[in-house]
């Protein structure tokens, strides 16, 4: 793999490394939202959101489209979107081993932490 793709993707997971704006790009999974209902939906306020959007605007993760005085957001590519879910499938199986881990361990039982 080339440095350049490798640049590329430290840029993408710089872009993502906010939980606000994976947030933002979890909520545009099922296509264009306004900032407006954005902010509202996410319950961040619009000077915040506009500055992680201009983040991931930057980086070629959202595209937005101005209509009027509104402007609508999004995802660039819907495979960021299968990226995120692999991720969240990823998450989920390190949890699962942890809680067997600690399953067999007997960490997290109070009647054996207690003796």
């Amino acid at each position: 793999m080339s440095a350049a793709i490798r640049e590329f993707k430290a840029q993408l997971f710089q872009a993502l490394a906010h939980p606000t704006r994976i947030a933002i790009v979890e909520a545009l999974r099922d296509g264009e939202v306004s900032a407006g209902a954005l902010s509202e939906q996410l319950q961040v306020e619009q000077a915040n959101l506009s500055q992680h959007l201009a983040v991931l605007r930057t980086r070629h993760v959202v595209l937005g489209r101005k209509v009027g005085n509104q402007v609508f957001y999004a995802v660039r590519d819907p495979v960021l979107i299968e990226v995120l879910d692999r991720l969240k499938a990823y998450i989920a199986t390190h949890v699962q081993d942890t809680v067997a881990v600690l399953a067999e361990t007997g960490a997290g039982d109070p009647a054996r932490e207690s003796s």
